[in-house]
């Protein structure tokens, strides 16, 4: 069995800004443009206000995925960057990062966690739904946008 370590790291250090860069082509591969418009700040994944993990395969960064905080309330997280390399999908990595990313915003008191998530993505649909996200109203950044589909779960 292929062992997966999920470390927090810095969302602007070089193995995250690598893996993001990753994503951000894949989403544009699917979209167009740039990938993903949504304004981040670095600073808004450094605790207590958010986490950027990144999770290891065999010792290789193949994934990652983060949390910021969403909203007045200090009560909801918002997932950001999710991503698995194309190598090391189908080994458990996404669904690692994301218990990852529950447990670490429950721990900094977040009751609730939404997402964000287009339409042609039906692998991460997928594994949203299944593991217990249903569909909320669009908020944020693509909330009018054609294929934007919001999810959330009560942590």
């Amino acid at each position: 069995m292929r062992e997966i370590e999920i470390h927090e790291v810095p969302f602007d250090s070089p193995v995250a800004q690598r893996l993001i860069t990753a994503a951000l082509a894949d989403l544009g591969a699917r979209y167009g443009g740039s990938g993903d418009e949504t304004p981040v700040d670095a600073s808004e994944f450094a605790a207590p206000a958010g986490a950027f993990l990144v999770a290891h395969l065999d010792g290789e960064p193949v994934g990652c995925g983060g949390w910021r905080s969403h909203g007045d309330q200090g009560d909801t997280a918002e997932l950001k960057r999710m991503y698995t390399a194309p190598q090391a999908r189908g080994h458990g990595v996404a669904r690692s990062v994301l218990a990852a990313i529950e447990h670490s915003a429950r721990e900094q008191g977040r009751k609730r966690i939404i997402l964000e998530c287009g339409d042609r993505q039906p692998e991460a649909i997928a594994m949203y739904t299944s593991a217990g996200y249903e569909r909320i109203p669009n908020f944020g950044y693509y909330a009018d946008a054609p294929g934007c589909l919001s999810f959330g779960r009560t942590l």
